[in-house]
């Protein structure tokens, strides 16, 4: 399953604002969370545990299967990385499980 990130860009350029609205939305509760309990270690624990729970979730549920399998793909996906800046955390062995995967007829050109 290919996916073609050169045409993603046009449907994600018009859903792109409205995403980053609803991020920006949530981070800001997130940080009213820390910030109300500044003071309690605890909460603030389980706010890390959650969050990191979360990214773990999106990583291996969505994230993964999502990125590319074909070399023009991930040259379109780390094009728009570099272009736009950031690069989720994700574990080197999860790359280098990318790169195994690419077919090996693709891999020598």
């Amino acid at each position: 399953m290919e996916k073609d990130f050169s045409s993603d860009s046009k449907s994600t350029s018009t859903e792109l604002p409205s995403l980053m609205q609803t991020l920006t939305n949530i981070t800001d509760r997130i940080n009213e969370l820390a910030e109300q309990n500044r003071e309690d270690p605890i909460a603030l624990l389980h706010l890390l545990r959650t969050l990191e729970q979360l990214h773990r979730e999106i990583q291996q549920n969505y994230f993964q299967p999502a990125l590319p399998d074909s070399r023009q793909a991930l040259y379109a996906l780390l094009r728009d990385i570099e272009e736009n800046g950031g690069w989720p955390y994700v574990q080197r062995w999860k790359l280098q499980a990318l790169f195994a995967n690419l077919p090996e007829a693709e891999s020598g050109q």
